[in-house]
């Protein structure tokens, strides 16, 4: 399925550029006071997030322990209100956040909300209720919570802000997709409309070559392409990013590895065209991938022109070229990719 997004961005000239349990990769930064800052200097995109912590009566809570986790980077930073009841943090990066407020005899909250860049966003009045026990809570976001915050951070991963770069995770301690989680990725990519001008330039490059010369020339030859090509994308996609994936409890992700020697951070991309990621978190043989590049040409053998069908042989043929396409495109990932993706994370730096 990465083999097609790489293809893709081929044939448009793009590559010619250049257990359960809570993980935190994120530090606390503890401050006494209604302000809690951020090491190192403030910029103008960074924004603000301040409120009040109130009982269930409305009157002010002093000295109750506010926690702000970015969902995206799982940093978290906290701060405890002041006499008035109130917080404050400055320099946020934008995106969404979790909010956990805890304070002596009441009852913990939390709240999800999102930050625009460089927004001053104060909050409506946080009221807690009063304890009927003696409670504490470590604020957390859960293993899908987190994985729902990856998909929203990967959507937004264009190469050169335009063509979907949706399959690559630079969080090497990501967590694994629920099955629902991968067939919303899937369909998202799917239904991409840079991906529908891709195909049909594509068709038109066809047309103009006559390739697959059964499907005929004018506006009926025009379509069929179109159709086998979105045909081709849709369900190489959907198999090599959902179905198998969810089938065989793997990740259809690349995951980015970006330290290491050139040499290790080279046989890492070409391997992962036969491994994969399980769900479990440790790496196996890429069942997904490998079935899925032979799968999608021998479904595609159903509908493209019967002179352009050669039976079993080009089926396997296709199947090894889709393998080895996917290891050289996973290299470019490793080592081109990375900067053409404005839109991508920065790396956690917690790779092998």
């Amino acid at each position: 399925m990465r083999f097609l997004c790489v293809l893709l961005c081929c044939v448009t000239g793009c590559l010619a550029l250049p257990a359960s349990g809570q993980q935190d990769a994120g530090v606390v930064t503890q401050a006494t006071g209604a302000d809690a800052q951020a090491g190192g200097a403030v910029t103008q995109a960074d924004g603000m997030l301040s409120g009040s912590v109130t009982d269930a009566d409305g009157d002010l809570v002093p000295n109750a322990k506010v926690t702000l986790i970015d969902n995206a980077s799982r940093q978290r930073r906290s701060a405890v209100t002041d006499e008035d009841g109130r917080f404050r943090f400055s320099g946020v990066e934008s995106g969404r956040f979790t909010l956990g407020i805890v304070a002596k005899g009441l009852e913990p909250s939390s709240s999800q909300a999102t930050l625009q860049e460089g927004q001053a966003l104060e909050l409506p009045p946080i009221a807690l209720k009063v304890a009927t026990a003696n409670t504490d809570v470590e604020v957390t976001l859960t293993r899908e919570e987190m994985a729902e915050e990856d998909i929203r951070v990967e959507e937004k991963q264009r190469l050169g802000g335009v063509i979907p770069n949706f399959y690559v995770e630079y969080d090497w301690n990501a967590p694994p997709l629920t099955s629902k989680q991968k067939y919303k990725l899937a369909m998202r990519m799917v239904v991409d409309p840079a991906n529908f001008v891709i195909v049909a330039g594509i068709a038109g490059l066809e047309q103009a070559g006559n390739s697959f010369s059964g499907f005929g020339q004018g506006a009926s030859g025009y379509g069929k392409r179109v159709g086998a090509g979105f045909g081709d994308f849709s369900i190489g996609t959907i198999l090599g990013g959902a179905v198998l994936p969810q089938m065989f409890h793997q990740d259809p992700r690349y995951f980015y590895k970006g330290t290491g020697t050139v040499r290790s951070r080279v046989l890492y991309a070409l391997s992962t065209a036969v491994i994969a990621r399980g769900d479990n978190g440790r790496w196996q043989p890429g069942y997904a991938n490998v079935v899925g590049n032979f799968a999608s040409g021998a479904i595609s053998d159903l509908y493209y022109p019967a002179g352009s069908r050669n039976g079993g042989a080009l089926i396997v043929e296709n199947g090894l070229i889709g393998i080895a396409s996917d290891g050289l495109g996973n290299l470019v990932q490793e080592f081109v990719l990375r900067k053409m993706t404005p839109g991508s994370r920065k790396a956690a730096a917690s790779s092998p």
